[in-house]
Formats: structure tokens, C-alpha cells, sequence
């Protein structure tokens, strides 16, 4: 599992995230309603804890299945790289939806694929 017990402790004194978006596992703050695994072997960011690699990030939602589509995939470029990818997924046939930018809790494009599939670049 990811440790985001960092981020979240940044977020919190920010004032950028409410104690009710916050929960206790075995001794660490993490984000209520997401939990995130990486391979122990990719790189990740030192001061936040989030992976930089290969990463799967599991999510709630509040809104039922609407669809088929129940699995969401996040994608992260190479620092500084995320403009490179962007074109290069495009090449492939995906197509960006939305940018988002959350301040200090990340910036990503909303993509979806060409069968339909929305996932996220970061």
C-alpha cells in the first residue's frame, strides 16, 4: 500500500483538507475513500509518499455503476514529462476531456480512449 500519511499531514495544515477526508491506519493518516498501491520498485515522491510508477489507485465514488466501465487507470509521465505524454496518447486515439488542477494536490488531464474509457494523466 501507498503512504500518503505525508501529503495528507501537508494537506491538513494547509488547510486544503477537512479531518473528515482523513482516517487512521495502523498508526498513519491517510485519505478516507482512497487507498493506492505501487510496485516497491518504482519511484516515488519523497515528500508526498504518492508513487511514481506503476500505481493503482482505488477510489469511492458516490454515484452507482452507470456503465461498464468500473476500473479508472491514473498514468504518470517523467517529471516534467506530462506534455510528451499527452501527445503521445493522443497519437494513439485517446482524447482529453478535462484538465484539472487541484493546487497542491495535483494537476492531471481526464482522457478517455477511443472505446469510450476514461482515465487519468498526470
Amino acid at each position: 500500500m501507498e503512504d500518503p500519511s505525508a501529503l495528507v499531514e501537508q494537506l491538513l495544515a494547509a488547510g486544503h483538507l477537512g479531518e473528515e477526508a482523513v482516517v487512521e491506519h495502523r498508526g498513519r493518516k491517510t485519505f478516507r475513500g482512497y487507498a493506492a498501491i505501487r510496485h516497491p520498485a518504482d519511484p516515488f515522491d519523497e515528500t508526498s509518499g504518492v508513487g511514481r510508477g506503476r500505481r493503482l489507485l482505488f477510489q469511492d465514488v458516490p454515484e452507482g455503476k452507470q456503465g461498464k466501465n468500473r476500473l479508472h487507470l491514473d498514468i504518470h509521465s517523467e517529471r516534467g514529462g506530462l506534455d510528451k505524454l499527452l501527445a503521445r496518447l493522443e497519437d494513439l486515439g485517446a482524447a482529453r476531456v478535462q484538465e484539472v488542477d487541484q493546487g497542491p494536490a495535483g494537476h492531471w488531464w481526464v482522457m478517455r480512449d477511443p472505446e469510450g474509457n476514461e482515465f487519468c494523466v498526470a
